[in-house]
């Protein structure tokens, strides 16, 4: 069976250090399942490119063609990578905008990744106060690490230069952690709104 990973980037800018993050987390948790000998895909969806499809759902109830493709892509995920700039100690209003029209079951015991990105270090909690919570609200099977990024933790072409490894080492501890959830993930039962209907036969045996 062959899994598939989707990766949500909430940066504004292109480039983008949330993109940048977003990325790095996929590829560690896709180097994780290669060694493992997991078949797998991998997907980035930039949600920039959506706001004003988002927007027009949130107004009028309907998704547009391309929004209704990305939401079933989440929906039929095996795997989500989640990013977001942090504004505010929270994260930002294009990223909670796009959980609003997810549909609330759709990341139901899905594995979850989550990464933020900001300007100061100060910003870090905002992983365990604003997105977490969110997620178990969801019921997402969330993973235990979550990765921050600051501006000075990149370098720049890109690069993690922080002296001690700290940050790609938790880039691939959190992309191990999700490797594994995905491995064993049964994927999203499909609720059969017949399966309890006790058969016509048997009901007038009773």
């Amino acid at each position: 069976m062959t899994r598939h990973l989707v990766a949500l980037s909430a940066g504004l800018s292109q480039p983008s250090s949330t993109r940048l993050l977003a990325d790095r987390l996929l590829a560690a948790t896709s180097a994780t399942l290669d060694e493992r000998g997991v078949a797998h895909t991998t997907e980035v969806v930039e949600l920039r490119d959506l706001a004003r499809d988002v927007t027009d759902m949130l107004l009028t109830g309907f998704a547009p063609p391309r929004l209704a493709d990305v939401l079933e892509k989440v929906r039929t995920a095996d795997g989500l990578v989640a990013v977001t700039p942090i504004f505010s100690g929270s994260y930002s209003g294009l990223f909670k905008s796009f959980m609003d029209v997810v549909d609330p079951d759709a990341l139901r015991g899905v594995p979850v990744l989550l990464g933020a990105t900001a300007g100061t270090p100060r910003h870090s909690l905002a992983l365990e106060h604003a997105l977490r919570p969110l997620f178990s609200y969801l019921r997402a099977d969330v993973v235990g690490t979550a990765v921050f990024a600051a501006t000075d933790d990149w370098g720049a072409n890109g690069s993690t230069y922080d002296s001690a490894g700290r940050l790609q080492s938790r880039i691939d501890r959190a992309g191990s952690e999700l490797a594994t959830k995905v491995e064993h993930y049964a994927g999203a039962a499909e609720d059969d709104p017949f399966g309890d209907v006790v058969p016509f036969a048997e009901q007038l045996g009773r």
